[in-house]
This record gives structure tokens, C-alpha cells and sequence, in this order.
């Protein structure tokens, strides 16, 4: 498809069969190249603040973090749907306060739709931000916004009682108006059946293969974030050793005077 996606043709590729494919973003540049890959989705995350910001976890991301970031995905004007998260207190407050930011992102940021994480009592503040005509993705399973509570970064679901409060809550965000749902950390049965019973797509990120999708963030599959690794990331390169060979050798060429010579000067 050489045409700009929208959430209609998101909504599509689950009635086709079709598996579709998210990468996190949060700049032009990277933007710009997984664009040209064909990436269907793109996810201004605001796990920007642990693995471009170097914050312990995702709780101190600002709203103006957030629509900074938008901005610089969406100047490299990717064909892919471009999503932005809302960050921890943008919408837990009030329906106003969620309105707003909501509204922010895609006014200032230039977002096609907002990201935003719970289930079943975040319901109305979906209802709320749909009815202004704003596409909403909803977040189940293990939310990072939701650490403390949770006891950190654990999977979600594995007891009977808790997995049907999320299938619960998966049907209660579809009903709000979600036009899909992000799965994670969760057993994959589990996201099998949520992803059979509900007719939005569900984006899964350790929660298996029978989602309709799958999401990593970019960092990690690029081997450039190394404050933890889960067990559901795969890495798909190393640029790490990339970086690191590139600048030992600038600095070795500057220490020796081989950089810059002739070819690299105005005469």
C-alpha cells in the first residue's frame, strides 16, 4: 500500500487475515527508515522516557515530552498510522484533563490517534475522547504505567480470576469505542481468546503469536537498550556494536591526525 494507512485499514487487516506490524518511534530519523520498510503502525511510545530519556520506568514522561516527540515522527511524514500514548496523569484525573490532552496530541502533535492504558475503568474516558472524534488505542495486561500496583513488570493473567477480568476488560474497551487493544504481558492462550471474542484488532507484545499484531519498541530489537531485556524481545540487529565501532574509529583517526585530511577540507 503506497497510500497513507488509517484505522479503517487497520480494522481491515484483522477481517483479512492480515498480521499487523508496530514498531515504536520517537524521532524522524528512524521514523523515516522503518516508513520505507513498511511498517503499518507507528507507536510514539512514552517508554521514551526509559529508553531515550534514561528514566527508571515510564511515569515521569510529560505531556510536552510526549508532543515533542510527535512532532518529530510525524515531520518524516510516514505513510504508517501514527499513534501517540498518553503519559501517566494526562487522563487518569478527570474527562476534561483527558479531552484535552488527547486533543493536544493530535492539534499540536500531529497524532491520528492516542494510546492510553487500563481496562474496564478507563471506559468512559475512551467513550469520552472517541465522541470527540479521536481514535483511541486501549492497553491491557501488564500496564507500566501501573508498576506500583502491580509489583513491577510481572505477566498478567495467569490465575483464572484474572484472566476473565481481562477479557472482561477487553470487551469493555471495545464497546467504549477502542479501535484496538495492546496486549502485553500476558499468557498467550489468554490473548488467543481475547483476540478471538473481540472484532477490534489486538496488538500483542509478550502475549504471543495469536494476536493480530505485534508491537517491540525499536530500541530492543536493535540491541540499544540495556537496562533490562525481556523474555518476548527479539533481537533483530546489533547496532550497538555498530555505534561502537564507529565512534572508536573517529576517535582513534582525530587522536592520530587521519581525520580530517584533504578529501575532508575546503581548500
Amino acid at each position: 500500500m503506497n497510500r497513507k494507512k488509517t484505522i479503517i485499514d487497520i480494522q481491515k487487516m484483522k477481517a483479512a487475515g492480515e498480521k499487523i506490524t508496530v514498531l515504536t518511534s520517537y524521532d524522524y530519523p528512524f521514523t523515516r527508515v522503518m516508513d520505507e520498510c513498511g511498517i503499518d503502525m507507528i507507536l510514539i511510545g512514552d517508554s521514551v522516557g526509559v529508553v531515550f530519556s534514561g528514566y527508571d520506568n515510564t511515569l515521569p514522561v510529560t505531556m510536552d515530552e510526549m508532543i515533542y516527540h510527535t512532532r518529530a515522527v510525524v515531520r518524516a511524514r510516514p505513510k504508517a498510522l501514527v499513534v501517540a500514548d498518553m503519559p501517566f496523569l494526562s487522563y487518569q484525573t478527570d474527562l476534561r484533563d483527558a479531552r484535552l490532552n488527547a486533543g493536544r496530541l493530535v492539534k499540536d502533535g500531529g497524532a491520528e490517534a492516542v494510546k492510553l492504558e487500563g481496562g474496564s475503568h478507563v471506559a468512559d474516558t475512551i467513550r469520552a475522547i472517541v465522541d470527540m472524534d479521536i481514535p483511541v488505542m486501549a492497553h491491557i495486561g501488564l500496564t507500566p504505567q501501573s508498576i506500583h500496583r502491580m509489583g513491577g513488570y510481572k505477566v498478567q493473567g495467569k490465575k483464572e480470576e484474572q484472566a476473565q477480568r481481562l477479557l472482561d476488560d477487553a470487551k469493555a474497551i471495545e464497546e467504549a469505542g477502542a479501535f484496538a487493544v495492546v496486549l502485553e504481558g500476558i499468557p498467550l492462550r489468554l490473548a488467543e481468546k481475547i483476540t478471538a471474542e473481540l472484532s477490534i484488532p489486538t496488538i500483542g507484545i509478550g502475549a504471543g503469536p495469536h494476536c493480530d499484531g505485534q508491537v517491540l519498541v525499536i530500541h530492543d530489537i536493535l540491541g540499544l537498550c540495556e537496562k533490562y531485556s525481556p523474555k518476548f524481545v527479539k533481537r533483530y540487529g546489533d547496532a550497538n556494536a555498530l555505534i561502537t565501532s564507529a565512534v572508536s574509529s573517529y576517535i582513534a583517526e582525530v587522536k592520530k591526525g587521519e581525520f580530517p585530511d584533504e578529501g575532508h577540507s575546503f581548500s
